[in-house]
């Protein structure tokens, strides 16, 4: 399946789940996580899930690791949309957030993380393949920021459904996933 139609069909797929369903199937994605053995990370980048789009509850994952470790640095991404660039910004408790012009709320001020230092990435998709790689919405922003990363980091999807058997049109600049959790079981790349 190409791209362009994964994007349409996986956004239709969500936005026909009702609340209640996404809510069983966030628990299930969060029950899924915690059977996966995790290094010790000391830089995770999260993301806000944007509620338009139907997207998994990205925060229960974050509160799920940050419980396991209370010493864990949260960076949310910040997006520049003039150079299509993201970085990663450093959260705390006292954080405020802004939801921008596309609806991503964003961290207002924190110091920038390197992208060499993040452990672990969380990663939007809408879908995915059976060898990791993701359908995204189409800006490009973590295409451009995932290869900045080191190559032990980890890098996370979350979907509510199985993979596609494969995306037609990857190219060299895709970056596959580490793993990507589903309600019923956790795929390793």
């Amino acid at each position: 399946m190409l791209k362009a139609e994964a994007r349409k069909q996986y956004k239709r797929r969500r936005e026909a789940l009702s609340v209640t369903e996404r809510v069983k199937l966030d628990d299930l994605l969060l029950i899924q996580l915690q059977t996966v053995q995790l290094p010790f990370i000391t830089f995770l980048l999260s993301y806000w899930p944007i509620e338009q789009n139907h997207e998994p509850n990205t925060h229960l994952f974050t509160d799920y690791l940050e419980f396991q470790n209370p010493d864990l640095i949260i960076c949310y991404p910040k997006s520049n949309f003039e150079d299509q660039t993201m970085q990663s910004v450093q959260t705390n408790d006292d954080t405020r957030f802004r939801k921008n012009g596309y609806g991503l709320y964003e961290p207002e001020d924190g110091v920038e993380v390197n992208p060499a230092g993040v452990d672990m990435i969380f990663v939007p998709l809408l879908s995915f393949d059976s060898k990791g790689y993701r359908v995204g919405y189409g800006k490009g922003f973590y295409d451009r920021y995932l290869p900045q990363c080191r190559n032990e980091c980890l890098k996370i999807g979350f979907s509510y459904f199985e993979p596609l058997d494969a995306i037609d049109d990857t190219n060299e600049f895709d970056v596959p996933l580490s793993l990507c959790v589903t309600p019923t079981t956790v795929y390793v790349f």
